[in-house]
């Protein structure tokens, strides 16, 4: 019997071996050698249409340079990169891309991580030949509502039009006209108008299409990126957060193949926004700002009352919207207090956004969590919009995590006495009798589980605002005070008891804290 065929191939590039899988393109193949040929065109993610021409290099006993993003390496097979033939392809070529390109760097919001800026430097780095008047072409025009084209910048590599096509799955950009005068624009009767639009301006490798939300805000190269994870909705996209100061300016898609691979929503891009929002700043007793100490004693004296008489008076509700270290730590809490109702509470589902591709119908980022955490515990759960149909006639006191409870009306924030932990003034905690500030997501290091039971690790990336704190470490405070130990003194000892707890996460292991990156030094993101 002939011997099956294997999956692997060996070629030699450079003159260095190396093997690579069936169907691995000479580009992908060379960067495992640590060569980064140089391409505008081609994006792993994305059909490969080799049209920049960039990414030329020398194959033996092939007459004519071919595209490296396009060549499937195949056994035995010896490419060049680095041969004075195809050096001086790539250096014309880049010479060509340049002829009328516009040198407005100083103004440009790509600059510092313009792809054509890298190159520029890296492989050409010579004055320009060009003496007579480039070709202008339109400035600031607007494509839709979240996205503004400069068509002088654009190098036509047609990578938003393929992102439109295939992530998207509608055809809304295209080019018209020829030669020096090609411009990118909008189809026909369409506008840039969908919901992963501004993924056009992550892959974009100049400066052509800017996003309204971040433009002319901040120099990229003055931002820290730090990897967490998007708390816009159930899927969980892998995101860097791009801050300074303090303070977030963007996010931006950061890879994982198995969760939104190079991809996420626009919806998404605009969660940091409310970092800032509303905030909860300082505990508050009775309408009036309080210490941290004079605040928890006055919950445990309020929750006392119920704690040693019945403590089935005595509710807590979890929040899909916090991380799962937050709320195993109250429920773990509400276990040690004989709590007689536990609810879950965050954002009803949208049906309409699902779309089966990254968008789904639940708008909370951890209801999978929770659900694991209650099931793993034996706590019964049940939705907080059973408050609304009837609160429990022995219900008398309310620990609320977060601030978003479906059910909870004006009536029943009068009725029953209700302690808040939550980052955001609003919802239930301007009514609440004590609110106990606590950080968001991007404050603190903590885990979610996305709607396929991923558990993911997020980062802190900027400080809480105030006195505001962990959510879990807001709970271990209440829980000294009400004489219940929780012996939780960092993040990672919460995860440890939790993945003890919840047998689908046995073999996990807590992630170690990562410094922001600033991007000055990380090359290009184009």
């Amino acid at each position: 019997m002939p011997a099956p065929p294997s999956d692997q191939v060996t070629l030699t590039i450079d003159g260095q071996a190396v093997t690579v899988p069936k169907g691995t393109n000479v580009l992908e193949a060379a960067k495992l050698l640590g060569n980064d040929i140089s391409a505008f065109c081609y994006h792993p993610g994305l059909p490969i249409v080799a049209q920049c021409r960039q990414c030329l290099v020398s194959i033996e006993k092939n007459p004519k340079l071919q595209p490296s993003c396009q060549q499937v390496c195949g056994e035995g097979m010896a490419v060049h990169t680095t041969d004075a033939q195809s050096t001086l392809a790539r250096k014309q070529q880049l010479e060509f891309t340049l002829v009328n390109h516009p040198i407005d760097c100083p103004i440009c919001d790509k600059a510092g991580e313009c792809t054509l800026q890298k190159l520029y430097f890296d492989h050409d780095n010579a004055d320009s030949r060009v003496d007579t008047q480039k070709v202008h072409k339109a400035k600031v025009v607007d494509l839709g509502p979240t996205i503004v084209l400069d068509q002088e910048r654009c190098i036509l590599c047609s990578r938003c039009i393929r992102t439109c096509d295939a992530v998207a799955g509608v055809h809304q950009l295209e080019f018209a006209n020829r030669g020096d005068h090609e411009i990118l624009t909008t189809a026909p009767g369409e506008q840039l108008d969908n919901p992963y639009s501004l993924n056009t301006v992550d892959v974009c490798p100049v400066g052509a299409l800017t996003s309204k939300d971040f433009r002319f805000t901040m120099r990229a190269w003055e931002l820290e990126a730090t990897p967490t994870v998007c708390n816009g909705c159930a899927t969980g996209c892998n995101i860097e957060l791009h801050h300074k100061n303090d303070r977030a300016w963007r996010i931006v898609p950061r890879h994982n193949e198995a969760v939104n691979s190079y991809w996420m929503c626009d919806e998404g891009r605009t969660t940091y926004h409310e970092l800032r929002e509303d905030r909860l700043a300082s505990a508050v007793v009775d309408g009036l700002p309080a210490s941290w100490d004079k605040a928890v004693q006055a919950a445990a004296k309020r929750l006392g009352v119920f704690l040693t008489r019945d403590a089935s008076q005595v509710g807590v509700v979890l929040s899909a919207l916090h991380s799962n270290e937050d709320n195993f730590a109250l429920a773990k809490l509400a276990k040690l207090w004989g709590a007689g109702h536990v609810y879950i509470a965050g954002k009803p589902p949208v049906p309409a956004r699902a779309d089966g591709r990254l968008r789904v119908a639940d708008v909370n980022p951890n209801a999978a969590g929770v659900k694991a955490i209650a099931e793993a515990l034996g706590l019964t759960l049940l939705p907080s919009l059973d408050l609304d149909r009837g609160t429990p006639p022995n219900l008398r006191a309310l620990i609320i995590l977060g601030d978003v409870v479906p059910g909870l009306d004006a009536v029943k924030l009068k009725e029953i006495e209700i302690i808040s932990i939550a980052a955001h003034e609003r919802g239930p905690v301007p009514h609440a009798k004590v609110a106990l500030p606590c950080a968001s997501w991007a404050e603190t290091g903590a885990t979610t589980t996305n709607q396929k039971g991923l558990v993911q690790r997020m980062h802190a990336a900027v400080t809480s605002p105030g006195a505001a704190i962990a959510g879990w470490d807001a709970i271990v405070r209440l829980a000294a005070a009400t004489g219940q130990k929780l012996a939780y003194a960092h993040a990672r000892d919460v995860f440890k008891d939790m993945t003890s707890t919840v047998p689908a996460w046995k073999d996990l292991t807590w992630q170690r804290d990562v410094r922001p990156l600033a991007l000055r030094f990380a090359g290009s993101r184009g």
